[in-house]
């Protein structure tokens, strides 16, 4: 009998209905799945490209990235869309705008009204 499940599957497959993969899209209305960073660049200056890299980031129409928040996921200002070079679901390039924070803070991704874990980032003056 497994053999035969087996088979069946893997033929099914083979005749262009496909298996699809198990991990969670996060391009779906109504996304559930959070938003994890894995790494930054260097701190950087206004003016300087940022680089993020992560799973489930969205995409710049349903997602925000956020400088300046607290450990706690707190606050925080928006950069704007204008300022995005490039998006993907698993990383994001953007420009520090002119008007960002300085200092030390947090950086956060919100996909779908879902903040992200925190990394910390500075913007340098």
């Amino acid at each position: 009998m497994r053999v035969f499940f087996l088979s069946s599957l893997l033929t099914v497959g083979a005749v262009g209905l496909g298996l699809t993969s198990c991990a969670p899209a996060a391009q779906v209305a109504g996304v559930t799945v959070t938003p994890v960073l894995i790494k930054l660049s260097p701190a950087a200056a206004r003016g300087e490209n940022v680089t993020v890299q992560g799973r489930y980031l969205g995409g710049p129409a349903t997602s925000k990235v956020l400088l300046g928040a607290d450990g706690n996921g707190v606050g925080g200002y928006a950069i704007p869309a204008s300022a995005v070079v490039s998006w993907t679901d698993s990383q994001i390039v953007f420009t520090v705008p002119s008007n960002a924070p300085v200092g030390g803070s947090w950086l956060y991704v919100e996909v779908g009204g879902l903040r992200s874990t925190g990394l910390p980032f500075s913007v340098r003056q």
